[in-house]
């Protein structure tokens, strides 16, 4: 990794800290909105709102990030981002739980940007170190995961209204990420200076790499997105456990997130990409059977294991769909995917919540087994078309 281009390390840092944005509504989202919104049920909606605004984001974002260059948007929306902070003090300040989600709703570009530093990365780099770049931004998740969590803590009393003090702090981030990605230097030109589109997304979309890609990051994502937007409300509101166990727990899950990142080089080599998705979803499973109990060891266990997974599944998934394109291709296909990953990212926050609330944290567990299985299936056929192809 220490080879990588000057490219991959801006976008790592800044990626950190634009992350720290997802971990900071995740982990104080949900308790905002338990203590503003006029319902129990509808404490996660501010969490289920930025990942609803990225959905919305996602191709409008693309679209023009296609036109003017990934680092005007980059920059851009560093200033956007600190504006719409201003918004979410505002809400606090005058108790507005539905200010407040609009706030979060718009922060849905920020992340849909952010969403973008992966293929940034892949485009820094030969096709062939795709993985190792993938692997490498995600790194600075590992940061987001104490910066997020210890800036909403840390500013939680600075004023009168709590948690002012930590947007403030957060707004600091979007500051030196500014300045940092001032100095990345995109590697394409804007594809109005193109004259070719390339395939239509219909040929495109039926590819079985193009399946296989959409359905690992999807499903990787889904599911720890449900069970990760549940957890504080499980853990801090219904079982009552202290926020510092609460921000342990979510701290923890984030490093297991990213951590395998620093390894991934080697443990694609070592299986290869079919059987590193597979293992992604054994550490579902298991997740699920340790989760079941009610304890803070195994709450703990369980979101490490929920977050191994998701590394595991979704680094497969980035990694294969650049497979699916060809150069010329690469933002209609990108905009595509992430919209369909956190389009059905969204509905499965939105109903966290409803679910944790009605049913208990073990039925929010439980009902993620079909989709685990589902995902099994499409491994299973993909191989089997990779079987073929090779065959012939």
């Amino acid at each position: 990794m220490h080879s990588l281009p000057r490219n991959i390390w801006l976008l790592t840092i800044s990626l950190s800290l634009f992350m720290s944005l997802g971990v900071f509504v995740i982990f104080l989202g949900g308790i905002i909105g338990q203590s503003l919104a006029p319902y129990a049920s509808l404490s996660t909606l501010p969490v289920a709102m930025i990942v609803t605004g990225t959905a919305a984001s996602i191709i409008p974002v693309v679209y023009i990030m296609s036109k003017i260059g990934r680092r005007r948007i980059f920059l851009g929306i560093c200033i956007y981002t600190i504006a719409v902070i201003a918004l979410a003090i505002t809400a606090l300040e005058i108790k507005s739980f539905y200010l407040f989600c609009l706030a979060t709703f718009l922060f849905g570009a920020t992340t849909a940007t952010m969403n973008q530093f992966r293929f940034a990365a892949i485009e820094s780099v030969d096709k062939s170190l795709s993985a190792t770049a993938t692997s490498a931004v995600l790194i600075g998740g590992l940061i987001s995961a104490f910066l997020g969590p210890e800036l909403a803590t840390l500013g939680k009393n600075w004023f009168d209204t709590a948690f002012v003090g930590s947007f403030l702090l957060l707004s600091i981030c979007f500051v030196l990420a500014f300045f940092l990605l001032w100095f990345y230097q995109p590697n394409h030109t804007p594809t109005a200076k193109q004259t070719q589109s390339g395939r239509s997304l219909k040929i495109i979309i039926k590819q079985p790499v193009f399946i296989i890609a959409l359905s690992s990051a999807a499903v990787g994502y889904v599911i720890m997105s449900y069970i990760m937007t549940a957890t504080p409300m499980s853990m801090h509101i219904i079982d009552g456990f202290s926020l510092v166990q609460t921000k342990f727990v979510i701290q923890s899950h984030v490093i297991a997130m990213f951590l395998p990142s620093l390894f991934a080089p080697m443990i694609v080599k070592l299986f290869g990409l079919s059987k590193m998705m597979i293992i992604g979803i054994v550490l579902y499973l298991a997740c699920i059977i340790v989760g079941y109990s009610h304890s803070l060891h195994n709450y703990w266990i369980a979101l490490i294991l929920l977050g191994l997974g998701w590394n595991f599944l979704f680094i497969g998934g980035t990694s294969l769909l650049p497979r699916a394109y060809h150069d010329l291709e690469r933002f209609k296909v990108q905009s595509i995917n992430d919209f369909l990953i956190f389009g059905m990212q969204a509905i499965a926050s939105l109903s966290a919540g409803w679910f944790v609330f009605n049913f208990g944290w073990e039925v929010v567990l439980l009902s993620t087994v079909p989709l685990l299985l589902f995902q099994l299936l499409v491994l299973f056929w993909w191989l089997s078309k990779k079987t073929k192809l090779k065959n012939q």
